[in-house]
């Protein structure tokens, strides 16, 4: 099959492209949201594997307020682990407006196994039916309820789950609450420069093109993204002039993907700040890669690294690799 935009060369990868482009194709988005939803579950639900051994889940939920809400969440034990403990609290991709427990549940498992740690995924509201501040709302919410207790709680998500991440550890650091331990942030979109660099580079990568990510943006706030928005750090946590006081961030990025300079410019930017910050950029990768793990070697290992710079955060161990150079 020709290819008019950037491809990996991987076989690997480029079989998970073409099965993921199989259920769900590159023009979804701008499909009605009910059929973009029914498309991205069958595409998640196609690659899910089975849970490991030894991981269990548990489904919960708990009211906030503010409007008063139960927000759902899953549970992950693995055998063994320390319920007072280190965990990892879970913000999900899907560009504000797709996924849930399901679409992201061996992900989590995974994270769960290969740490040790108790992970706890939030289901989120979604837009348009709830718009923008909503979904970081309730991330927050969730992050407020595991860490009453006072355990240490790292924070981590993919894609938009990444960019509620890096809204998160920016409210928390103005809270006079809790506030993380860690962020893991996995091919984050942030509010970066639209018009230059990897977005321009790759605005036609597959499984995510530029435009792609500027609809649901809009989706998220009901319309075009007006200049305050574009320059609110709550929706582009990039647009924040001072990132400092920032708990330590490991930042990975797939090459291709048209939002690869964001997460390169969060790491950096955090460096500069005084904030350990270690970015890893996948050569061979696209956005949602994660999926892939199970049939592509560089993917397996790129979530070990994620898994492991997880573990280090939790036993207090994070020592980054140097500070990217600017893109």
């Amino acid at each position: 099959m020709a290819h008019s935009h950037p491809m990996p060369t991987d076989p690997e990868v480029v079989e998970f492209i073409e099965q993921t482009l199989s259920w769900y194709p590159a023009d979804a988005y701008a499909m009605s949201l009910e059929e973009n939803r029914r498309l991205y579950d069958a595409m998640a639900e196609a690659f899910r594997a089975p849970r490991p051994e030894g991981v269990v889940a548990e489904d919960f939920e708990f009211t906030a307020v503010n409007p008063s809400r139960a927000i759902k969440c899953r549970r992950y034990l693995p055998e063994g682990v320390d319920r007072e403990g280190p965990m990892v609290l879970y913000a999900h991709g899907g560009g504000f407006v797709l996924g849930g427990l399901e679409s992201h549940d061996d992900a989590c498992a995974g994270i769960a196994e290969l740490t040790g740690l108790e992970v706890v995924a939030v289901d989120y509201r979604l837009a348009p039916e709830h718009q923008h501040p909503a979904q970081g709302d309730d991330f927050e919410a969730a992050f407020e309820h595991v860490a009453a207790s006072g355990r240490k709680v790292i924070v981590a998500g993919d894609s938009a789950g990444g960019n509620l991440v890096g809204a998160l550890v920016l409210r928390r650091r103005a809270s006079g609450g809790p506030v993380p331990a860690g962020q893991v942030l996995i091919y984050p979109g942030l509010g970066g420069d639209r018009s230059k660099g990897s977005y321009i580079e790759m605005a036609d990568a597959p499984l995510l093109k530029a435009k792609e990510g500027e609809t649901y943006a809009g989706i998220r706030t009901g319309g075009t993204l007006t200049e305050a928005q574009r320059n609110d750090p709550d929706m582009g946590p990039l647009r924040a002039a001072d990132l400092s006081g920032l708990p330590p961030a490991f930042v990975v990025t797939a090459h291709i993907d048209p939002i690869r300079d964001d997460g390169a410019e969060w790491a950096r930017r955090l460096a500069e700040a005084g904030v350990p910050a270690e970015w890893r950029d996948e050569p061979e990768l696209v956005h949602g890669y994660l999926r892939a793990r199970h049939m592509s070697k560089r993917t397996a290992a790129s979530f070990a690294a994620i898994c492991e710079a997880i573990t280090r955060m939790a036993e207090g161990r994070f020592a980054p690799a140097p500070a990217p150079a600017e893109t």
